[in-house]
């Protein structure tokens, strides 16, 4: 059907990469008629998210993707289409009054707790809780897990390379070629983003979701001159717009022969197409002029060959933003541009040169971004792809979504891998802290109980402890909040910036043993008294 005029421009951009409600298992649709058919539709249920061990290795993770699951709930509807593929999935006697049922679903009576994107998240402590209809908030699993799991997974691996580059690295998303199809690079590139990089090379990831986006050239540019190309109009005009226009390839011609006499380099040897590229890339972009130094020799070409464009643009008052190297030993070669440009800074009498940022990429990963991250290192800006996006040390972080109550009764999977036995009842959960501010462990409790108190001395149950241990808190804080209740947004979601920002502080309050990214000191996870009760209850095969 045709969209009537004007109806595109009502659509919110960001919704264009909502999850469709099949884009689920088909075991989630053959349980809704199972539900329906044992008049169970409406029993008001509720289930957790959340994770059993921290990804990497590490001791933490960050929650993400709870601003794509608001989206997914609110819009949540089964059209025409869907039910009509349902109905030739499922078996074909199913009753027309199912799928009647199925048309009318939304998710106005579903209810959500959860963590704030950018929260720090440990294993059992639920990233969201989701209450409403049985069956409703049993559809909703899959999609749920799969908006929720890969979010948090390259949020967390962002955090830890950001650990690793220390504050001051400029960090550049650029794995959108290397992703999972074009789904998991918006995802990537978004929370990455909220992890803790600075920008990304993903246009839509801009234009949907607001992330910094950063470029500048590929070698296929440069390598696309040979050196006989001639500009349409070699012309360029001050930078601050008064005086002549100049000829720019002109003076980088006249500059070439004095940064070779410099370097101690024959004017012969630096590639005229590369030449060529640079300046061509520097008409059409002379306040964000970029050198990609390594597509032929970076010491023989690529530094004299932009540093006389550099300089050429520098006379119109213009400056050079940086330049990148691709390839070789980046910490090696970066010391190297920055030797030259102290020199040149010096002999041609432009201090801004001395400065000027470099950029490094070409597959870094953990090890190399540590390398390339150490004190003396002059490398200012680090492009990372496969690594950061793909998660190679640990492609999933294995969320669950499980049932936990029905009708208000606490249901628990008891299975004989004690690992995924779950946690039975409605819950709530608390971060207790010290007196400095530091965190002692996060609490889960049911959700009847009264909340524990500043000041207090618990006695709490860690989990995979065999006794209890008493605590006493100087500050407690309320984990889950309250986003979504009866399908209705219950306050403004905050913008991906500010989870941005909450992230990188919630990290700050993490401590140095738990933030290490080998062999990490694990933040505890405790139960109250009357959790373990329960648990120890209905293990033993008695009434909860």
């Amino acid at each position: 059907m045709a969209a009537a005029p004007g109806a595109e421009r009502d659509i919110d951009p960001e919704g264009l990469a909502a999850a469709r409600p099949l884009l689920t298992d088909l075991y989630q649709a053959t349980m809704a008629l199972g539900y329906w058919r044992a008049g169970r539709a409406q029993d008001v249920a509720e289930f957790e998210l959340f994770f059993r061990c921290c990804p990497f290795g590490g001791a933490f993770a960050l929650a993400a993707g709870l601003r794509d699951c608001v989206r997914f709930l609110r819009a949540f509807r089964l059209r025409d289409a869907d039910v009509q593929f349902l109905a030739s999935v499922l078996p074909p006697d199913t009753e027309p009054a199912f799928f009647a049922h199925l048309r009318a679903l939304d998710c106005s009576g579903v209810t959500v707790r959860a963590l704030p994107e950018g929260s720090l998240a440990f294993p059992g402590v639920p990233l969201l809780q989701v209450s409403g209809p049985l069956l409703v908030v049993q559809l909703l699993e899959t999609p749920l897990l799969c908006l929720v799991s890969y979010a948090s997974l390259v949020a967390t691996n962002a955090a830890r390379l950001r650990l690793i580059a220390g504050p001051e690295k400029r960090l550049l998303e650029m794995g959108l070629r290397r992703a999972q199809g074009p789904d998991g690079g918006l995802t990537a590139s978004t929370y990455s983003y909220l992890g803790g990089f600075d920008s990304s090379s993903n246009v839509l990831a801009g234009q949907l979701r607001g992330v910094p986006v950063a470029g500048t050239l590929a070698h296929s540019f440069v390598t696309s001159f040979s050196g006989t190309e001639v500009p349409p109009d070699p012309m360029l005009a001050p930078a601050a717009g008064e005086g002549p226009r100049v000829d720019l390839a002109g003076r980088v011609e006249v500059w070439l022969e004095a940064v070779c006499a410099h370097l101690g380099l024959g004017v012969q040897e630096p590639h005229r197409g590369e030449r060529v590229a640079f300046v061509a890339y520097a008409l059409a972009f002379p306040r964000a002029f970029q050198g990609l130094l390594d597509s032929y020799s970076m010491r023989r070409s690529g530094l004299p060959n932009f540093l006389a464009v550099a300089l050429a643009l520098g006379e119109l008052g213009y400056q050079a933003v940086g330049v990148r190297l691709d390839s070789g030993d980046l910490l090696q070669q970066a010391r190297e541009v920055r030797g030259v440009f102290r020199t040149a800074a010096a002999q041609f009498q432009v201090p801004w040169l001395e400065s000027l940022p470099i950029a490094v990429s070409n597959n870094i990963d953990e090890e190399q971004l540590a390398r390339l991250a150490q004190e003396g290192s002059e490398v200012d800006v680090i492009g990372i792809g496969t690594s950061l996006v793909t998660c190679p040390r640990q492609p999933a972080l294995g969320c669950v979504y499980k049932l936990v109550a029905v009708g208000g009764q606490p249901r628990m999977k008891l299975t004989e891998d004690t690992e995924k036995q779950t946690l039975p009842g409605s819950k709530a959960a608390f971060r207790l802290l010290d007196s400095d501010g530091s965190l002692l462990l996060d609490l889960l409790q049911l959700a009847e109980e009264l909340p524990p108190q500043a000041g207090q001395e618990l006695r709490v149950w860690p989990r995979g402890a065999q006794k209890p241990r008493a605590v006493r808190p100087a500050h407690v804080e309320s984990l889950l909040q309250l986003w979504v209740q009866q399908g209705q947004l219950c306050e403004p979601l905050p913008s991906l910036a500010e989870s941005r920002a909450f992230a990188q502080l919630s990290l700050s309050r993490l401590s140095p043993a738990h933030k290490w990214l080998e062999s990490p000191e694990l933040y505890q996870v405790a139960l109250s008294e009357q959790l373990q009760a329960l648990v120890d209850r209905m293990r033993a095969g008695g009434p909860p």
